[in-house]
């Protein structure tokens, strides 16, 4: 079968276009509901303290609510499988601390995997850490 060349022009036309008409179609606004932060520290930490005034800086940039849920427990390992966990459309954000880096090598079986199953989305502050040896 013979394909005119216009009617080729027209097909590949038509497939370099597809891929930016449908990122076009299916973009939505973003937030549509509330986000949650999950921090694996109890109420009144620095860590809890910090997520409040990160996710109220964001409430008022975003104009949509911006939660804190406090997740105890198993030293943030609790907090870090509910985002696992949680379907990967961005409404769910894990509040790192250098715990969950210590937790991937202090725990031999965890139901996740730390570097594999979080993405990072941004860095809000630094801290210094030692470590001291004793011989």
């Amino acid at each position: 079968m013979k394909l005119p060349r216009r009617q080729f022009l027209h097909l590949a036309a038509g497939a370099v276009a597809l891929p930016a008409l449908s990122r076009i179609a299916w973009a939505q606004n973003y937030p549509t509901r509330p986000v949650r932060i999950v921090v694996g520290f109890p109420p009144g930490t620095s860590s809890d303290i910090t997520a409040r005034l990160i996710a109220e800086w964001l409430s008022q940039r975003l104009g949509q609510q911006v939660l804190v849920e406090n997740r105890t427990g198993a030293g943030t390992n609790i907090a870090a499988e509910t985002v696992v966990q949680a379907s990967p459309d961005g409404y769910s954000l894990l509040w790192v601390t250098q715990t969950n880096a210590i937790n991937a090598t202090l725990y031999e079986s965890l139901n996740f995997n730390f570097i594999r199953d979080i993405d990072p989305v941004a860095g809000v502050i630094r801290v210094p850490t030692v470590m001291m040896c004793s011989r």
